[in-house]
């Protein structure tokens, strides 16, 4: 059986058809920020523009970890791209990202975050505490809090962006 066998097309001769078709070609954007990862603090992209800040446990288990990322993509781009910051020994490195609402696992994060951030910051920015992971894998309860809270976070950052 033969085979049609196809060259790389040039950049510039994609470009040329695109435009002969009428077409205007899409590039995906990427911001000039790399991820930083120093003593526990996990920034990732959003955190560049302050949207939301998530803040676990240290020690999450794979399958509480999975049940949270899940959980945050399934309630949009915002809640799915948020840095996540992890508290470890009770405390958060200094730099917390300033962010427009800010989504804590449990009250010894929650004290932790409080510690860490300026009351400015913390009187202009929207602070929901959920369960933490462990809870909401084994209790209905928990579950049911933490789509409030989600919920939460969303009206937020849907009433600020506006």
């Amino acid at each position: 059986m033969n085979m049609i066998i196809q060259q790389p097309v040039s950049f510039s001769h994609r470009a040329r058809v695109l435009r002969a078709m009428g077409l205007t070609p899409w590039v995906r954007r990427t911001l000039p920020f790399t991820p930083a990862i120093e003593e526990g603090l996990e920034v990732s992209l959003i955190a560049a523009t302050g949207d939301c800040v998530v803040v676990i446990p240290e020690g999450c288990s794979v399958r509480e970890l999975d049940l949270l990322g899940r959980a945050l993509s399934a309630c949009g781009a915002p809640l799915a791209r948020a840095a996540r910051l992890t508290v470890s020994g009770g405390q958060l490195a200094a730099d917390v990202p300033q962010a427009r609402a800010y989504l804590v696992f449990g009250e010894a994060q929650a004290h932790a975050l409080g510690r860490s951030l300026p009351a400015t910051v913390m009187h202009r920015a929207q602070i929901v505490l959920a369960d933490e992971p462990a809870r909401v894998l084994t209790s209905a309860d928990a579950k049911r809090r933490l789509w409030s809270a989600l919920r939460s976070v969303r009206r937020a950052l849907a009433t600020a962006g506006d």
